[in-house]
């Protein structure tokens, strides 16, 4: 297949065969992370699925900085790539690798330091702090794992290499399985086996994914800089309000987490299963979002706007058959999908709780799913203020009604508040979008449309 189908082939298609190895390589991302929660809370018990629950929301505000980071990346990266300047792409994209590196390395540092401090602030229960920061510490060591593998896969997302980082998904996905079931089960490791896991497995695709990147850069003419800080700038101005969109979630979460906690560990732990499998189910509308991003900046660095509105509206189309799908597994099927994590015997409580959230909830993922797209197609324009307003209102409300109303009148409040955000969210981003004010946001220079 070309590497210019995104501005070739129809709208449809093209996001459809484009977006189909982000989501299942999504798929075996979210796979391995629920194969930690599973393997923990069946073989290690409800503390160490509590454990990794009370960890989660802040392990994942740092994986939507890399996640966030990498598609700020990838918007300069993919309209550079559809004006055919191929020498400034390659500068974009050394220039992202170093400063995500060095980001990685000072968060990791800042991480290992304040961890302890950290989870005792969101009130995590006595029953689980040690575990939790067990496993917090050694996810910090392979902080630079985790955002070098993440960058590289947004990169190969900008070139319209989809295909590339699948492969290497699934190998990373099956044997951190692997590595799970091996620590926990033969080696007794607790929840250490499965940190270290995560990080093995990692730390391999990253180092792979960086030499198959080289190998095809050394494929395209052009000349370039290793480092360029006049490329940064355009880029950060990206990539902090597109690390912000993918942290919200993330960013309330942790907020709320201290809500949670006070329930104490049981409906933890169910909340950490719920939440799981709500991670799996977003990453549909995850992976079109992120398609039409980098569908949207490569048709306008084509000059092809035209182009963009009629991918759009196939995004949509798209989410709604998602939603439709998801709804129906999960109304159907959701107390054997939450005993997977906590067995038929699991505490009342906990099965409760995790019930509770998936059958409230999947009926309101096209909300998250439309407000994707959206503010794909407006990240990918380059357009980042009203984008980034829409998502500190869904943070707001989210967070502002858990707190003051779970308290009160009970945990549900705290899945009660996320379809509003959601909905806010879309209702922002869309109303920016009929302006058509982001057709002339474009972050490259004219000079190379």
């Amino acid at each position: 297949m070309n590497d210019d189908y995104l501005i070739q082939k129809k709208p449809f298609h093209a996001l459809l065969i484009f977006s189909l190895p982000i989501i299942i390589g999504n798929l075996f991302q979210q796979t391995y992370t629920m194969a930690d929660s599973a393997i923990a809370g069946r073989f290690v018990g409800e503390r160490a699925l509590a454990a990794i629950g009370a960890s989660y929301s802040l392990t994942n505000i740092f994986i939507c900085v890399a996640i966030g980071g990498g598609i700020g990346a990838s918007v300069m990266i993919s309209q550079y790539f559809g004006a055919r300047n191929f020498a400034k792409m390659k500068t974009a994209i050394y220039t992202a690798l170093i400063t995500f590196l060095i980001i990685s390395i000072l968060l990791g540092a800042v991480g290992l330091l304040l961890s302890r401090s950290i989870m005792t602030v969101l009130n995590t229960p006595d029953d689980t702090l040690d575990m939790a920061v067990e496993y917090l510490n050694i996810y910090f060591i392979g902080l630079p794992f985790l955002f070098m593998y993440n960058v590289l896969s947004s990169i190969f997302n900008a070139l319209g290499k989809s295909r590339i980082p699948l492969a290497f998904l699934i190998f990373s996905s099956l044997f951190n399985i692997l590595l799970d079931w091996i620590s926990v089960t033969t080696f007794q490791m607790g929840i250490a086996g499965v940190a270290w896991a995560t990080l093995v497995a990692q730390g391999i695709s990253a180092l792979l994914s960086f030499a198959v990147l080289k190998a095809q850069l050394r494929k395209i003419a052009g000349s370039n800089h290793v480092f360029s800080g006049k490329e940064l700038l355009p880029m950060a101005k990206i990539a902090l309000p597109s690390i912000l969109q993918q942290s919200t979630v993330s960013i309330g979460m942790m907020l709320v987490q201290s809500v949670i906690n006070r329930f104490g560990s049981e409906p933890l732990a169910g909340f950490s299963a719920a939440m799981r499998i709500e991670s799996m189910c977003i990453v549909p509308m995850i992976g079109i979002g992120n398609a039409l991003s980098s569908y949207t900046a490569q048709n306008i660095g084509a000059g092809r706007n035209d182009r963009v509105v009629r991918g759009y509206h196939a995004a949509t189309l798209m989410v709604i058959s998602c939603a439709i799908i998801i709804c129906a597994v999960l109304e159907a099927f959701h107390r054997p999908i939450i005993e997977l994590f906590l067995g038929k015997s699991g505490h009342a409580a906990a099965l409760e709780t995790g019930n509770s959230y998936l059958m409230f909830m999947g009926w309101f993922f096209c909300l998250i799913g439309f407000k994707m797209t959206v503010d794909g197609l407006l990240r990918g324009a380059g357009d980042m203020k009203m984008f980034t307003i829409a998502n500190l209102v869904n943070l707001t409300i989210r967070v502002v009604l858990a707190m003051t109303l779970a308290p009160r009148f009970g945990i549900a409040f705290v899945w009660y508040a996320v379809p509003l955000g959601w909905f806010a969210n879309w209702m922002i981003s869309f109303f920016w979008y009929r302006t058509g004010k982001w057709q002339s946001k474009s972050i490259i220079s004219p000079l190379f449309l």
